[in-house]
């Protein structure tokens, strides 16, 4: 067991936090309330190479671990958790194809995303089917060499501005989660329309739509996998991409601490700073012992993914605790900060928004219960 970072890792880690640091904090306030997507700076993300960190070497990408992808996605979040979930968002649609795909179809849909900068979407939830993937609606017709796909899809991130959707829709309903499959719709086809950005309360800088399909005819050479092998590709992408969300969790935590205790040691209070109060000491203190908890069992979920092993258990520990973490540390933030805390003009209510979102997100705090007690019931 080993818990020292290789020289690689650390230095991947400093060009993270640098780009958040000096690229993405001064502006995250200002794209929050604006509610502003930051292209350019995403694309000045994609050429540091802190985009589609999921892609193989033999594919045109960096080819890095889980582990170093998690400390890229601690990073991006400590910056702002908007602009990461945007910039995450590409290997969350990317894995799918990874996952199922075939040595040609990685070629086509994966290895442009490493020449090019480009935006992916991953379309699975919908107004009725949020936890209840099972209970999607959104259907694929075959007809001839074509499906023809009918439905909604919403809370897709990124996608006014993808280029490339991975779908996630059923054969037929009555199949429920056998009737599900994959494919890749590219570009803006005829009979899909966007809709309007949504007015979220946190993660602002994240742009989050609605797809609609009407009548919309997609190849089938661009079904990933055999018809009915969706629920399997979406369940092990969302195995994959747990350690990262909960990384976010972590990034935003870890921020709300470090505000934390620079105001506690600065405010003034019965007679002296903050940071003398033992209620403030104690809530800096849980703080403290719930990040580096939440950070471990990230890294134990990402370390399974890189040995090979079936993480599904410990990501969902992973996602369930930091993100219920994170609400729990940016509310005492809120706490310690008082009525400023409450206002806009300081950091921490905007952590606090952006933080509950991670607990609703990839699957809810709720629904990684439920995954966990399924898992430890299984044996």
């Amino acid at each position: 067991m080993d818990f020292a970072l290789s020289d690689d890792q650390k230095a991947l880690r400093d060009a993270a936090h640098a780009f958040s640091r000096d690229v993405v904090r001064p502006k995250a306030a200002h794209w929050d309330e604006t509610s502003t997507f930051p292209k350019d700076v995403i694309r000045q993300g994609w050429e540091l190479g802190l985009l589609n960190m999921t892609v193989p070497t033999e594919l045109g990408g960096v080819g890095i671990s889980h582990l170093s992808q998690c400390l890229v996605a601690e990073e991006m979040a400590w910056g702002c958790a908007g602009v990461a979930t945007s910039m995450i968002a590409n290997d969350l649609a990317l894995l799918p194809i990874l996952i199922g795909a075939s040595k040609e179809q990685k070629e086509r849909f994966v290895k442009p995303f490493t020449e090019k900068f480009l935006l992916a979407s991953f379309g699975l939830t919908e107004p009725s089917a949020g936890s209840d993937v099972a209970g999607m609606t959104c259907t694929a017709r075959r007809d001839g060499e074509h499906y023809v796909i009918n439905g909604q899809k919403c809370w897709i991130t990124n996608g006014e501005y993808a280029d490339q959707y991975s779908l996630f829709c059923t054969i037929d309903k009555k199949l429920k989660h056998k009737g599900i499959m994959c494919i890749v719709v590219e570009g803006q086809p005829k009979g899909l329309t966007v809709g309007k950005h949504e007015n979220k309360m946190g993660q602002r800088a994240s742009n989050t739509v609605t797809l609609n399909f009407e009548d919309v005819r997609v190849p089938v050479a661009n079904r990933i996998g055999a018809e009915g092998d969706g629920f399997r590709i979406a369940m092990e992408t969302l195995d994959n991409s747990r350690p990262l969300t909960a990384l976010f969790a972590v990034g935003v935590a870890r921020a709300a601490m470090e505000h934390s205790i620079e105001y506690a040691k600065t405010r003034q209070a019965f007679g002296g700073p903050l940071a003398n109060l033992q209620a403030i000491q104690f809530m800096i203190a849980d703080m403290a012992k719930d990040i580096q908890a939440a950070r471990l069992l990230s890294y134990q979920s990402a370390w399974q993914l890189d040995a090979g092993e079936k993480n599904t258990l410990v990501s969902s520990y992973a996602k369930c605790f930091a993100a219920d973490m994170a609400m729990k540390a940016t509310t005492d933030a809120v706490q310690i900060f008082g009525g400023y805390g409450y206002s806009k003009e300081y950091p921490v209510e905007k952590l606090m928004r952006d933080a509950k979102l991670i607990q609703i997100y990839e699957g809810t705090s709720q629904i990684q219960r439920v995954v966990m007690a399924r898992e430890l019931l299984r044996g």
